[in-house]
């Protein structure tokens, strides 16, 4: 499974650190896409970040493209979303994906893990 952590509220302007952690897998940079998905409310979920097993390319939704950032550890078994400059608009439930897929990642590709989401809050 994999289990989110760091949502919270923050005012406009501010950051947050997302974590993800794996258990009971491995996700192996060699084998697994990760990535992070958001859903607001009233709105359908929308992939925002994920970076690929093939060459770690790491991509953006053009809403969050300059202000969030994906990483991963691999010792920790783990997967970060750094996102600053927050808005109002980037309140969600936030997801953490994962994906077998040997492959290139993708912001509207299906993938097979799914984390249960942590909520972000923007407001003054």
């Amino acid at each position: 499974q994999l289990v989110e952590s760091g949502g919270g509220s923050v005012e406009p302007g501010g950051s947050l650190r997302l974590s993800c952690v794996a258990s009971g897998f491995t996700l192996d940079p060699d084998y697994f896409a990760v990535g992070w998905f958001r859903q607001a409310p009233g709105k359908e979920r929308e992939g925002i970040s994920c970076t690929s097993s093939t060459d770690g390319g790491t991509y953006y939704a053009d809403s969050v493209k300059g202000r969030f950032a994906i990483s991963r550890d691999n010792s920790k078994n783990s997967v970060y979303l750094q996102m600053n400059s927050l808005k109002p608009e980037d309140t969600a439930v936030y997801y953490c994906v994962a994906d077998p897929s040997g492959g290139e990642c993708g912001l509207s590709m299906a993938y097979d893990y799914w984390g249960r989401g942590t909520q972000v809050t923007v407001s003054e």
